[in-house]
């Protein structure tokens, strides 16, 4: 039986918190139509040497498997869009009228004003100002604060709020990309949003720059209702892929990917022949040409993100609390390859980018500068 009542006061929580936004879902299995999509992505070879996607897939599709006796999944999003992606006014932006067939089903939606004013972080000097010379671009994520740490963080704030509302010792289970969750699904069923054709999770208000957290928990609780809508004829996500991975059949091959190529580790023989220029896999060969368009993308890509229509009407992320660095949108990468383990230790303190190591990074900014090179001979 669930806890009547207390479900809206979860949600305004997490908003106190500084989560943008919030849902509610059971443990129910994840439907069919997911898993086929999902199980068709993995037998495709679309998953490159993500091995770890394609372990635990009962836990996958069965979150009840994920902790014992849980009852209840919240999803919370954190937009992540940094005021100076915002080009117009706010208001003139959220007017823009979106293209025929993106329509979503109307969602509650908290209309902070604080969302539509400068992000506190961005007006923060930055402690180096990086020389002139090329440089390479960092996806949006990677420029603030490590996001894994930050959202368990308030996470583990609204689980001790649910049980201090509910009196009860529960049991929780804190998931921010640190389990075999199928959470884009989830989000779905919890209201939040829908996944667009550039696989990414669509708020309608929020757009595709949203971080997923979940909260499972065995308070038994009422589950908000799943989201509708869909991207229809908009392919404007499909256009803007520099190298082809969104495939006509609607999979996204990650081996084509550039947030894939430049934040997985790749062994040395792989990266010899993608610095060859050729990279031959089990389903396809990727010339290097294909990524002259997108030559600059030291760490992560945001090219098919920014071009959806729900991106542009999105406001700034409003969340103070998220350490914002602007000077790691771009950098040097003649310095970055003269940098040492302490400098980027120093510079990188507390960012995603870190798992990458230093030797990883260079190795990008090595990449970078060579096909800059072929498209500026070209």
């Amino acid at each position: 039986m669930a806890v009547m009542g207390v479900e809206q006061e979860i949600k305004d929580k997490a908003r106190e918190l500084g989560f943008d936004a919030a849902g509610i879902t059971d443990v129910a299995p994840i439907g069919s139509e997911h898993v086929q999509r999902f199980e068709a992505w993995r037998q495709a070879g679309c998953a490159g040497r993500m091995e770890y996607m394609h372990r635990h897939l009962e836990k996958r599709y069965d979150p009840a498997q994920l902790r014992r006796g849980a009852r209840s999944v919240i999803v919370v999003a954190l937009n992540y869009k940094p005021q100076s992606a915002i080009r117009n006014s706010p208001q003139t932006v959220c007017e823009k009228p979106v293209p025929r067939g993106m329509g979503f089903q109307p969602m509650d939606h908290r209309q902070d004003a604080d969302a539509t004013k400068p992000h506190g972080q961005d007006a923060r000097a930055t402690s180096h100002t990086p020389s002139q010379g090329p440089v390479g671009r960092v996806a949006m994520y990677a420029q603030y604060e490590d996001y894994h740490l930050f959202l368990k963080d308030l996470l583990r704030e609204l689980a001790g709020f649910i049980c201090m509302k509910t009196g009860r010792q529960d049991r929780f289970k804190i998931c921010v990309d640190s389990a075999p969750v199928a959470e884009k699904a989830l989000a779905v069923r919890a209201g939040l949003g829908c996944i667009g054709k550039n696989h990414l999770l669509i708020h309608p208000q929020l757009g595709p720059q949203i971080l997923l957290g979940e909260l499972l928990t065995s308070v038994p609780l009422e589950p908000d209702r799943p989201a509708e809508g869909a991207c229809h004829d908009c392919n404007r996500c499909i256009e803007a892929c520099p190298t082809g991975a969104l495939r006509p059949d609607g999979l996204l091959d990650a081996t084509r990917c550039l947030s894939y190529r430049t934040q997985e580790q790749w062994n040395t023989g792989m990266m010899e022949c993608w610095n060859d220029g050729v990279e031959a896999t089990q389903h396809s060969t990727i010339p290097s040409f294909q990524y002259s368009h997108s030559s600059d993308w030291l760490f992560g890509c945001d090219e098919c993100l920014r071009a959806c229509p729900y991106y542009e009407k999105a406001p700034a992320c409003a969340n103070r609390r998220f350490r914002f660095y602007p000077e790691r949108a771009k950098l040097n990468l003649h310095e970055l390859l003269d940098w040492t383990p302490e400098i980027f230790e120093t510079r990188l303190r507390d960012s995603p980018i870190r798992r990458l190591g230093l030797e990883g990074l260079q190795r990008n900014a090595r990449r970078c500068l060579r096909t800059t090179k072929k498209t500026t001979i070209r």
